[in-house]
């Protein structure tokens, strides 16, 4: 395949529109949320009126009729201004909705994907468990069939989305039976909000991503119907390794957006700011870290778009999303370093978007697959076990 992942016209268009959207209506309003530790309910709004929750949906379940890539063009300038905000449409697009669209019924499509395209509301996916991170097959929550319905009981942690006042559904994997050999089968569900029994914990205390939505779920004999099941029963553990692949291109996209917006804060405070009779960045020192930094992030844009290139192609993609996941959340962490370094003293100061994107970066090396697991999927690609 051609490796030139110049965008088209009308992926250029978007980026334009996002870009736009993300310095005059985001940058504005997020800081004082972000404080404030409050969800962005009116830019959500503003983002699903302009279609971006739809963005890689077909036109006939109320989506733009895009792809991947341009959903990661979208979460890339989002990232740029605010992680939050980004992670917002990446965990409603890749988690929430994404799980009905590969492998829901027409029905569920039908009932659930136009408010979702819409932003009217939230999905969100219920994966991980206290003693089940990274080992997902190690999920305890039950499903039991009683009569036409599903019997939940179980908890789930570290949930996006899952408690605002707009979430409309949670697709919770459960164990649903066993198989030969004893190891569990496990299922994907959808429980919708306000479910007797389905609870909904405070929200977390974050280091960063203050203004996205995380908290814990418990559920207590839940009942739905059968109907809810998601896909095939017992496919529940191959379902959810397909969202992941996928999701760890649009969690790239947003890693590369929050190191852009690194050097993007950087190069202005550079020029900006004087000491010595010069500005700081008229200094040989500051200009290499700048050009490192730039470096980073454009080799880690390329990596994204390989990956999503090859998504939307219908090409292998998993060693291709693993290596763009890894290496674009240790840039972020990198750039966010060195741009609170070269901001000094106000590099520390919470008014300064970088202070935001360095809390925001290192949650970046472990959601939606750690560092340590990718680095175990590319080993694996390489043809060894593990």
């Amino acid at each position: 395949m051609s490796l030139d992942h110049r965008l088209t016209p009308e992926h250029e268009e978007l980026r334009r529109t996002v870009e736009a959207f993300a310095h005059d209506v985001v940058a504005p309003k997020i800081g004082d949320l972000y404080e404030r530790h409050e969800f962005p309910y009116e830019i959500v709004a503003e983002m699903g009126r302009m279609g971006l929750f739809g963005l890689p949906f077909p036109e006939e379940y109320g989506g733009m009729g895009g792809d991947y890539l341009a959903l990661g063009i979208a979460l890339e300038e989002l990232a740029r201004v605010d992680s939050s905000v980004a992670i917002t449409l990446e965990a409603g697009v890749s988690l929430g909705a994404m799980p009905l669209y590969l492998f829901g019924t027409e029905e569920q499509k039908r009932e659930w994907l136009p408010r979702m395209c819409s932003g009217e509301i939230l999905g969100a996916f219920g994966l991980t468990e206290p003693g089940a991170g990274s080992d997902a097959g190690g999920t305890r929550t039950t499903a039991v069939r009683e009569g036409d319905e599903w019997v939940i009981n179980g908890s789930k942690c570290f949930i996006t989305n899952s408690g605002t006042d707009i979430t409309g559904l949670v697709t919770v994997t459960a164990v649903t039976g066993r198989k030969a050999d004893g190891r569990p089968e496990i299922s994907s569900i959808i429980v919708p909000s306000g479910t007797p029994g389905f609870t909904v914990a405070a929200p977390y205390s974050k280091v960063g991503w203050n203004s996205s939505d995380t908290r814990e779920l418990s559920f207590d004999g839940v009942r739905v119907p059968l109907a809810n099941l998601v896909g095939q029963e017992g496919r529940g553990y191959a379902q959810f390794l397909r969202i992941l692949d996928e999701g760890r291109i649009a969690i790239s996209a947003l890693a590369t957006g929050l190191a852009q917006g690194c050097v993007d804060e950087s190069v202005k405070y550079a020029k900006e700011r004087h000491a010595f009779g010069k500005s700081i960045g008229d200094n040989q020192a500051i200009q290499f870290k700048l050009a490192d930094m730039e470096m980073r992030a454009h080799m880690a844009r390329i990596g994204w778009r390989d990956a999503a290139s090859r998504l939307v192609s219908g090409e292998p993609f998993k060693k291709e999303a693993a290596i763009a996941k890894l290496y674009s959340s240790t840039v972020a962490v990198d750039n966010a370093r060195d741009a609170t370094q070269i901001h000094g003293g106000y590099g520390f100061m919470n008014e300064y978007p970088v202070a935001r994107m360095w809390r925001d970066s290192k949650i970046l090396e472990i959601g939606e697959g750690t560092s340590e697991v990718q680095r175990m999927l590319i080993a694996r690609e390489l043809g060894f076990a593990g």
